[in-house]
């Protein structure tokens, strides 16, 4: 058993025991994952609204609170539990600046379904690219080992991964939304991708 795992199980546990300190350590793990989410959908519905650490950190104060009404066992479950309670969040958003007519228990349903999907898409990003998840990411979600290897990278280089493998924009037109040329933004993406593929093996 690997050492994140264990220290995983240990922070669970110890959440689930009552001490807070340890539950802010637990759902701290989970800040980039969580980031990296709430940046997309703010982007997709909400651009310019919303900061994605804000929506983060309203999260985690919700998780704080209602820790004790978690009750799963894995990462997994935990991940889930973490993008129910951003969905909510989401949706209060978007009530307040895109949805008239108050509160719809839809728009919740829709925005966990959208998180989830993009969770996944998240966790397959760059398997065909040959990066397939390694026995260290068959212990813990794809998806928290990318997004913390994102995290490392420089800004720009996390930039142009995001916008082209993530929300899936052509290089045209992160060209302009980065302010480069496209062929400044096609050698950047090279360079990024090479960083993050080295970083994900190192992970492993």
């Amino acid at each position: 058993m690997n050492e994140n795992t264990t220290d995983y199980r240990r922070l669970l546990q110890c959440a689930r025991e009552g001490s807070s300190e340890e539950v802010g350590q637990l759902l701290d793990a989970y800040r980039a994952y969580l980031r990296l989410l709430a940046r997309l959908h703010i982007n997709r519905q909400l651009r310019g609204k919303a900061d994605p650490s804000d929506l983060v950190q309203e999260t985690f104060l919700a998780a704080h609170k209602h820790f004790p009404q978690f009750r799963g066992a894995t990462e997994e479950e935990l991940l889930a539990w973490l993008r129910q309670i951003m969905a909510s969040k989401l949706a209060n958003l978007a009530r307040r600046y895109v949805v008239s007519g108050g509160r719809a228990i839809h728009l919740e349903r829709q925005m966990t379904g959208d998180l989830d999907r993009s969770s996944i898409a998240l966790s397959q990003a760059f398997q065909t690219e040959g990066s397939s998840p390694s026995g260290h990411a068959a212990r813990r979600e794809q998806a928290i080992l990318l997004a913390d290897a994102l995290e490392q990278l420089p800004d720009d280089y996390r930039e142009v991964i995001v916008l082209r493998h993530l929300e899936e924009l052509s290089f045209p037109e992160i060209a302009a939304r980065m302010g480069r040329t496209l062929d400044s933004v096609k050698n950047l993406w090279t360079r990024a991708l090479g960083r993050l593929k080295r970083s994900l093996v190192e992970v492993g």
